[in-house]
């Protein structure tokens, strides 16, 4: 997986054992990753009891070259949600997608990032990746000489933080694929090395499966895929919801067809880089018919 354009996901590159980009981090790793709760807008740690939503972006600010792409964003996922965000070219759904998971090309100015009650705005990408934040990409990279089940048991180790060895993890390998269609040999192919655009996407949601992530961000899945292979991949999702029914899925989208597979609780719409409208499914199937100039002036 990758950053479009920007070479190999950091995320999943450094649980595979490659260096992560450096950025910093607010206290120890360990009081970083230790789990709490905050006030919203306050530094107050409150108890268990009151437990904060998965996902809380509270007006975000974010440069790319230093120019302004999100303008005072603000978004709340809770536990077991969809969430669809659709947005035109050019609004600031992938530097959300790219925000979220540290890539230190956007540069966050003003606001901060919440992951289940942590303040996550410093912390670098492979931190984020494994307090179980998952983000598959439209582009996803290819990696020669990584085999796919190689990479998702590096990967998975460091999400864990055991090493788990090959066999034990192929036989949950095997049985994922089978569930989403894929071909038991791609398991020892080099990661997406000649695998067709639907067969990327489902290595995608594979990855989801086996790293048991809180949160799944889907940048753009259904780019590039006809119908047939667009259900299988919204299938998938429905598979890895209906295994972990407390996984938070945020997916960013033009269009309706992904959401008639994977039916969203929240449709939030981007422009200009700011939320300007949200609602139930109902809004996805009216902006397929108004388009996004309906809300050019809201």
């Amino acid at each position: 997986m990758s950053f479009p354009g920007r070479g190999p996901n950091p995320a999943l590159l450094h649980l595979a054992g490659a260096p992560a980009p450096a950025m910093a981090v607010r206290g120890s790793l360990n009081e970083a990753s230790e789990p709490h709760f905050h006030y919203a807008g306050s530094g107050n740690r409150i108890s268990a009891m009151s437990p904060a939503p998965l996902l809380r972006i509270e007006d975000l600010h974010v440069t790319v070259e230093g120019t302004e792409i999100l303008r005072g964003l603000d978004l709340t996922v809770d536990a077991g949600e969809v969430h669809a965000l659709m947005g035109p070219n050019g609004s600031g759904k992938s530097t959300l997608a790219n925000t979220l998971l540290g890539n230190p090309d956007y540069v966050v100015t003003a606001g901060r990032i919440l992951f289940k009650g942590d303040d996550i705005t410093p912390w670098p990408t492979d931190v984020r990746a494994k307090s179980g934040l998952f983000l598959a990409f439209q582009y996803p990279q290819e990696i020669a000489g990584v085999s796919v089940v190689q990479f998702l048991r590096q990967a998975l180790s460091a999400r864990k933080g055991i090493d788990l060895s090959v066999l034990e993890l192929r036989v949950a390998i095997m049985d994922w694929m089978k569930r989403l269609d894929m071909d038991p040999s791609f398991g020892d192919r080099y990661l997406n090395e000649g695998f067709s655009g639907g067969e990327k996407k489902r290595n995608e949601i594979l990855q989801m499966a086996i790293l048991e992530p809180d949160l799944a961000v889907l940048d753009e899945t259904d780019s590039g895929l006809d119908i047939d292979a667009l259900k299988v991949v919204a299938r998938g999702v429905q598979e890895v919801r209906a295994d972990r029914t407390e996984l938070g899925v945020l997916v960013i989208t033009h269009y309706q067809r992904i959401l008639e597979h994977l039916r969203p609780d929240v449709v939030h719409i981007l422009i200009d880089g700011r939320i300007v409208d949200e609602g139930g499914a109902e809004l996805a199937e009216r902006l397929e018919q108004e388009g996004y100039e309906a809300w050019r002036s809201t």
